[in-house]
C-alpha cells in the first residue's frame, strides 16, 4: 500500500514519459517559436493600440495625469486579459486537434499500449504537454500585466480571478478537443466539431436558460445557474467589476460564485478526460490485436458482439469513378465523419433548436423587426465564414501528413485540376452550412419579413467570402506542411483584415476626417457590416412590403443609399474579393511541386 502511495506521488507517474517525449519534441519545432513571436507580436500591439486610444497626453494637472493613467491602466490590462481568454482557447482547440488520431493513424496507440505506459499516462501526457506550451504564452504577458499595473486601478485579485477563469476555460477546451480527436481523423473536423460544441454550450444553453427562468419567473436563479459553468460570462462580470464600482454590492456573491465556478470546470474537465481515458485504452486494444479501425458506436459499446468479434461487413460493389478522379473523391466527402444516421441525428437536432428560437422570436413578436434578421443572418454567415478559414487551409496538408501527397502528384493529373478539385470539395463540404443561410432567407421572404431582394445581395456577400477564403485557404495548405500552421495562417490573415486593420484605421481617424473617411470606406469591405447593412435595410415587415425604390441602406459613409447603388457596391466588392481569391489558387497551384518531401 505505502508502494503505491509512493509511486502515486511522484509527478512523473501522472504524466508518464509520453509528456517527457512530447516536451522534446516540442522544443524542436519551430513553429512552437514561431507561435510564441506571433503571440507576443500580437499581444504587444494590443497594448499599444489599446494605449494610444485610452491614455490622453494634452496635459492637466498631477491629479488628472493619475486619474488618466489608473483608467489606462484598466483598459489595457482588460484588453490583455480578454485577448488571453479567447486566444489560447481557440489555440487549446487545434494544439490538441490532432493529439491521438497522429497516434492511431500512424499504428502507434497500439504499440504504446504493449509497453509499461497506460490510457491515462497517454491521455495525460498529450494533454500536458500541449498546455505547458499555452502556459508559456500566458508567462509571457504575466511582465507585461505587472508593469502596467503600476498605473493603478486594477487590484491583484483581479487578475488572479481571471487567470484562473482562463487556465479552467483552456483545460475544458483541449480536453474536449481531444476526445474528439479519438474518433475524428481529419483536425479540421475535429476543430469545427469543438468549436460547434463550445458555442453551444455558452451560447444556445444559457440563451435557452435565460429565457426558460425568465418566464417562469424564476430570475432569481438566472445569473448563478448561467454563470457557473460558462466561463464567457464569468469573465464578464470579472471585467465589469472593475470598471463598475457598484456592481460588487449588487452581487455579493460573486467572489464566491468565480472560484465555484472555476471548480465545477475543473470537474467538468476530469469527467471528459475520464472519458477520454476510458475510450483511449479501448481503441488500443483493439488497435493491438489488429482489429479495424473504429468509430463512435463502437466506442459507446453498441457494435461489439458479446463475443468480442464483429460480424463480417457485406462487401459494397466497387463504385465507378466519373470525371477526374479528385472532384469525384472529394464530391463524395462527408461534411464531418460519421454514419449517415449520426448525421442525420445532428441536423434534425440543428434544426429543431433553430425552429426553437424562431419559435421564441414569435411568440416576443421579434421576427417582424429587421435587427432579428440582421442577428441571424451574421451568425449564418459568420458560420460560413469560419467553415471556409478552417477546411480550406486542410486541402493539401491532409494529403502531406499522410504521406500521399508524393503520391498524387506522380498521377497524370495537372495542377489545375488538382487545385480544382480540391477548391469544389471546400464548396461541398461547406454547403450545409449555408444552406441554412439560404433557408432563412427564403422562409422569411415567403412570410413577408424579408425583401425578395435580399437574394441578390446575400448571394453576393456569400460569394466572395466563398471565393476569397478558399483561395487563401488553398495557398497556406500549399505552403505549409501541416494542417494547425495553415489554419492559423489563414485565421491571421482574416483577423488582420477584419479586426486589426479597422482597429488600426480607427486609431489613426481620431487624428484627422481623412482618416476618418478611409475607415469608413474600408469598413464598406468588411463581411460582416456588408451583411448587417443589408439585413438593415432588407428585413422586418415594413421594409419587406416596400417597393425596391422606397429600400434605404445607410453604409458608414453614405445615409440613405438606394438599392442600385448599394448592389453596386456589394458587385464591386465581390469582384475585387473574388480576383484576389482566384490569385491566391492560382499561386497554389504555382506552389504544388515545391518542397515536396
Amino acid at each position: 500500500m505505502g508502494r503505491i502511495l509512493q509511486t502515486l506521488c511522484r509527478p512523473s507517474w501522472w504524466v508518464g514519459p509520453i509528456f517527457d517525449k512530447e516536451l522534446r519534441v516540442s522544443s524542436r519545432r519551430k513553429r512552437n517559436y514561431a507561435l510564441r513571436f506571433g503571440y507576443l507580436v500580437s499581444l504587444t500591439a494590443l497594448i499599444a493600440l489599446v494605449w494610444v486610444s485610452a491614455v490622453d497626453l494634452r496635459g492637466g494637472s498631477l491629479a488628472v495625469q493619475q486619474a488618466r493613467m489608473a483608467e489606462a491602466g484598466k483598459v489595457i490590462i482588460t484588453g490583455i486579459i480578454i485577448f488571453q481568454f479567447v486566444a489560447t482557447q481557440f489555440i487549446a482547440v487545434i494544439m490538441l486537434s490532432t493529439s491521438i488520431s497522429d497516434e492511431i493513424y500512424h499504428r502507434t496507440l497500439g504499440v504504446l499500449m504493449t509497453t509499461p505506459i497506460n490510457s491515462f499516462q497517454i491521455v495525460m501526457g498529450k494533454l500536458f504537454s500541449k498546455l505547458l506550451q499555452l502556459l508559456v504564452l500566458l508567462a509571457i504577458s504575466l511582465p507585461l500585466l505587472a508593469i502596467v499595473r503600476v498605473l493603478g486601478g486594477v487590484p491583484w485579485g483581479f487578475i488572479g480571478s481571471s487567470l484562473c477563469i482562463t487556465l479552467t476555460a483552456i483545460l475544458f477546451a483541449g480536453s474536449l478537443s481531444l476526445l474528439f480527436s479519438i474518433s475524428g481523423r481529419k483536425s479540421y473536423a475535429v476543430i469545427l466539431t469543438t468549436m460547434l460544441t463550445l458555442v453551444v454550450l455558452y451560447a444556445f444553453v444559457p440563451g435557452t436558460l435565460f429565457w426558460f427562468l425568465y418566464y417562469t419567473r424564476l430570475q432569481a436563479l438566472l445569473l448563478p445557474l448561467t454563470t457557473l459553468l460558462n466561463p464567457v460570462i464569468t469573465m464578464f462580470l470579472n471585467t465589469q467589476t472593475i470598471f463598475q464600482s457598484g456592481l460588487l454590492s449588487q452581487l455579493p456573491f460573486f467572489d464566491l460564485l468565480w472560484p465555484i465556478h472555476c471548480l465545477l470546470m475543473l470537474l467538468a474537465s476530469a469527467v471528459v478526460l475520464a472519458w477520454s481515458i476510458w475510450i483511449v485504452r479501448r481503441v488500443a486494444s483493439r488497435e493491438a490485436v489488429g482489429a479495424p479501425a473504429i468509430g463512435w458506436r463502437w466506442l459507446l459499446g453498441r457494435g461489439s458482439r458479446p463475443n468480442g468479434s464483429s460480424a463480417p461487413a457485406e462487401e459494397e460493389p466497387l463504385r465507378e469513378v466519373i470525371g477526374s478522379p479528385i472532384l469525384w473523391k472529394e464530391l463524395r466527402a462527408p461534411f464531418i465523419q460519421g454514419s449517415r444516421r449520426e448525421n442525420l441525428a445532428g441536423l434534425v437536432v440543428s434544426v429543431a433548436a433553430l425552429g426553437f428560437t424562431y419559435w421564441m422570436g414569435y411568440r416576443d413578436d421579434l421576427l417582424r423587426e429587421d435587427n432579428t434578421h440582421m442577428s441571424y443572418v451574421t451568425i449564418f454567415v459568420s458560420m460560413g465564414l469560419m467553415c471556409h478559414l478552417v477546411l480550406a487551409a486542410t486541402t493539401f496538408t491532409i494529403e502531406k501528413e499522410r504521406r500521399s501527397w508524393p503520391l498524387l502528384l506522380a498521377t497524370t493529373l495537372d495542377d489545375v485540376a488538382i487545385v480544382w478539385g480540391k477548391a469544389v470539395g471546400v464548396v461541398r463540404r461547406c454547403l450545409p452550412v449555408w444552406a441554412f443561410l439560404a433557408a432563412h432567407v427564403l422562409l422569411f421572404i415567403l412570410a413577408g419579413y424579408i425583401h425578395p431582394v435580399a437574394v441578390v445581395h446575400v448571394a453576393l456577400i456569400a460569394l466572395w467570402i466563398i471565393v476569397f477564403l478558399t483561395g487563401s485557404g488553398l495557398y497556406f495548405s500549399a505552403l505549409f506542411r501541416r494542417t494547425t500552421t495553415a489554419v492559423v495562417a489563414n485565421m491571421a490573415l482574416a483577423a488582420l483584415l477584419w479586426f486589426l486593420a479597422p482597429v488600426v484605421l480607427g486609431l489613426f481617424a481620431e487624428g484627422g476626417q481623412r482618416a476618418g473617411g478611409f475607415l469608413m470606406a474600408y469598413l464598406r469591405a468588411h463581411p460582416l457590416v456588408q451583411t448587417s447593412i443589408v439585413m438593415r435595410g432588407d428585413g422586418g415587415d415594413v421594409n419587406a412590403t416596400a417597393s425596391l425604390g422606397q429600400l434605404r441602406y445607410f453604409w458608414p459613409d453614405r445615409s440613405g443609399t438606394g438599392v442600385l447603388e448599394t448592389t453596386g457596391i456589394l458587385a464591386l466588392h465581390a469582384l475585387a474579393y473574388s480576383a484576389v481569391g482566384v490569385l491566391f489558387g492560382w499561386r497554389a497551384k504555382c506552389r504544388l511541386r515545391k518542397g515536396i518531401f
